[in-house]
């Protein structure tokens, strides 16, 4: 991206990554939304990104959708949870959530006691090969198992009270979905959300599992070029 002449930022939400935080040290999901949040304020005001959110990143872009509009080309969802002003955040969330917990050898933590809410969700080794890395190739696959941090399990009050989406402002912001053909982490069910909060384009990867970027590296970047050339 960056060889095309375009300036790239890949951000470390909360807990993620590099980022230095603990799953338990964000309890709130403004905690976890925090980086990409900060970054967009720090924006002047006559410069525009084009924002790029896969799984659970959708979400995250969604906040960001209603928060900065003005600072937004095009937020593209890459075979990514797309809540709206029709649809909620928080329907989503919980089905994406309990369908993962279901999952092979996920597990969920209870760090608060067994008689508290679980905090966290911990991929195993056999979902993420059978699911998120399936197409990817096996080094890939054991470097992501030295990697792979907890997910703190947030409320369904608190993701409603944190992604409030209106027609207004998240609705005027440029959307673009891209399906990732082989997804076995959200399955066509979830990708169906572009029906009923219909994007402005849809793009398709083929042969591309839940790891577009390690999958289909090649077509997910002229993808990328392609969308941020067409609407910057």
């Amino acid at each position: 991206m960056k060889s095309s002449g375009h300036n790239v930022t890949a951000l470390d939400l909360g807990a993620s990554g590099i980022n230095p935080k603990q799953a338990l040290e964000i309890p709130h999901l403004s905690d976890y939304l925090s980086p990409l949040m900060e970054f967009m304020a720090s924006l002047p005001a006559d410069k525009k990104v084009v924002l790029v959110g896969r799984g659970f990143g959708g979400l995250v872009i969604s906040k960001a959708m209603e928060t900065f509009p003005e600072k937004i080309s095009v937020a593209v969802f890459l075979s990514a949870l797309m809540p709206g002003p029709n649809i909620n955040a928080t329907t989503i969330y919980t089905k994406a959530i309990n369908a993962a917990i279901a999952q092979l050898d996920n597990r969920i933590t209870y760090d608060n006691g067994p008689t508290n809410p679980p905090t966290t969700l911990i991929l195993g080794l056999n979902y993420l090969g059978a699911s998120v890395y399936k197409l990817s190739p096996i080094k890939d696959l054991a470097l992501a198992t030295t990697l792979v941090r907890p997910f703190y399990l947030y409320s369904g009050e608190d993701v409603s009270k944190e992604i409030v989406l209106s027609s207004k402002r998240y609705g005027s912001v440029r959307r673009v979905f891209i399906v990732a053909t082989e997804n076995e982490a959200l399955k066509k069910e979830f990708q169906l959300m572009i029906e009923k909060n219909p994007p402005d384009e849809v793009e398709e990867i083929e042969g591309s599992d839940h790891k577009t970027m390690i999958s289909k590296p090649q077509q997910l970047f002229t993808t990328l070029v392609s969308i941020a050339n067409k609407y910057s």
